[in-house]
């Protein structure tokens, strides 16, 4: 199944950021959105959680393992294909900007507790 218009493969993360550093963290995905797309990207969205939790399902807060002090991000990198999507995350590793970039991510988050997974659309309208 192929959704033309929101892309045909999206990278999603799950982020627990540390509220005070949220306009830090705002600032380094700018620069992060603005590379990705030059890679292939076709959107690249981050969002900041603003409400958390019905009765009787799980809160993103918990699925992040937020603690205090902390907030939740959700992002996704959308591509037109997983090939681009595997193409741009190629040369992201090896991209500078991006290592001085993310070389102050430990005062912004735990990298070892971002949760991260690539996805196939099945429903896009």
């Amino acid at each position: 199944m192929n959704a033309p218009s929101l892309g045909n493969y999206v990278d999603g993360f799950l982020i627990p950021v540390r509220t005070e550093a949220l306009d830090r963290y705002r600032e380094v995905a700018e620069k992060c959105a603005a590379i990705w797309k030059e890679f292939g990207a076709i959107a690249y969205v981050e969002t900041v959680i603003d409400h958390d939790g019905i009765e009787d399902l799980r809160a993103f807060g918990d699925a992040a393992a937020a603690g205090p002090g902390e907030t939740v991000v959700l992002a996704w990198i959308v591509y037109p294909s997983k090939e681009i999507r595997d193409e741009a995350n190629a040369k992201v590793r090896e991209d500078e900007r991006l290592r001085d970039l993310c070389g102050g991510c430990d005062e912004l988050f735990d990298c070892a507790r971002m949760a991260y997974g690539g996805f196939k659309p099945i429903v896009a309208h």
